[in-house]
């Protein structure tokens, strides 16, 4: 093979010789990840129950906040946290990278867990609600006790949907230094010029991540599906 080519030997030799550079990139996005997906669900199931409460001014509020994030690209939000916060008169908030990274994935992938998460209220029966009601329970209690733990099934696909996106729009914190993988693969890849076996390894570890939480979520579900036909 050509030493120029953009996969001769040598480039993959040298930047194999950076994994542990990489692989650090990669612990950094993991954390920024799991941080963000906890925050996802959390604002996810708020907004859900905010969603399908009896309150109109509720339901706008949660609309408000889905339609927000779901038009509008998860950069420029990032960009308001890094450039626009920082400099607003009165409330001007200076944020590290990391946090910037888990607050504003997390509640951008919010929006996209309450639609998921109000699908799968939706498709309860009304019936359970209403003995639920005729038991004496609240809202939250008829939602925390009867009706969420329903829906788990019915929700599993798309939130691993969400779960997976989310784990690959970390690398959009590489335009504002985020430090995750792929700002460690950019500078490697710009100060070496080994572009094509950097982003090759950098695919396959957001693979290996992605593809491995889709596998153990499928796993999950077939088994959730075994016991309720075993009942």
């Amino acid at each position: 093979m050509d030493n120029n080519s953009p996969f001769a030997l040598w480039r993959w030799l040298d930047t194999l010789s950076h994994l542990d550079v990489f692989l650090s990139g990669f612990l950094y996005t993991l954390t920024v990840a799991a941080l963000a997906l906890c925050i996802a669900i959390v604002m996810g199931v708020f907004h859900a129950l905010l969603a399908t409460s009896k309150f109109r001014i509720l339901q706008i509020w949660a609309r408000i906040y889905v339609e927000f994030f779901q038009n509008t690209p998860l950069l420029i939000n990032l960009f308001f946290l890094y450039f626009v916060l920082p400099k607003m008169p009165y409330i001007a908030i200076r944020l590290d990278v990391f946090t910037i990274g888990v607050l504003g994935i997390g509640i951008y992938h919010g929006a996209y867990m309450s639609e998921v998460v109000r699908s799968g209220i939706l498709s309860i029966p009304k019936g359970q609600f209403e003995a639920a009601h005729a038991q004496g329970f609240t809202y939250f209690q008829t939602m925390a006790f009867i009706i969420l733990p329903q829906t788990l099934k019915v929700i599993l696909p798309p939130s691993t949907n969400q779960a997976v996106n989310l784990i690959k729009n970390t690398s959009v914190l590489a335009i504002i230094a985020g430090a995750e993988l792929m700002y460690r693969v950019d500078s490697y890849a710009q100060s070496s010029l080994n572009y094509a076996p950097a982003y090759v390894v950098a695919g396959i570890l957001y693979f290996i991540v992605c593809y491995l939480l889709s596998f153990a979520i499928r796993k999950y579900e077939n088994k959730l599906k075994k016991a309720h036909l075993a009942r």
